[in-house]
């Protein structure tokens, strides 16, 4: 597939790509606080900025999105096939990245839990799996 997008209408898109307070994000928190959890956002003196963090339960969340974070076996994380050299570094920079912060997070003490995007799809996978985020985060603390 061509990129029908000048070099800087991709580049202006790519800008408003957010980091935090994404949709995928924003639905499942709705769901964990419906379910009476409560969490502090995006901890700056964590390693990573963790999206959610459980500070009771000395517990971290990451909100993936499949594509960036490369979920492996979902269908959204392709590899764009213009500048496909460029998008394999990137990949790769983000997934190494996400294991050292899940490594010193956990060196730390704190259970690091990731959610992909994809599991927060709708607005029942949101609740599914806010359920089992729950479950597992008591159950374990």
């Amino acid at each position: 597939m061509v990129d029908t997008l000048t070099p800087a209408e991709r580049s202006a898109r790519m800008a408003l790509i957010r980091s935090k307070d994404t949709v995928p994000e924003l639905v499942l928190r709705k769901a964990i606080h419906a379910l009476g959890m409560r969490y502090r956002l995006h901890a700056k003196d964590l390693p990573g900025k963790p999206d959610l963090i459980f500070p009771r339960y000395h517990s971290a969340l990451f909100v993936h999105g499949c594509f960036w974070h490369r979920h492996e076996g979902c269908k959204v994380a392709t590899t764009p096939r213009s500048n496909t050299d460029f998008w394999i570094e990137k990949f790769n920079k983000n997934t190494r990245r996400d294991a050292r912060t899940i490594h010193a997070l956990e060196s730390l003490g704190w259970r690091v839990i990731i959610v992909w995007e994809c599991e927060v799809s709708t607005a029942a996978r949101a609740g599914a799996t806010a359920k089992r985020i729950a479950e597992i985060i008591r159950r374990d603390s």
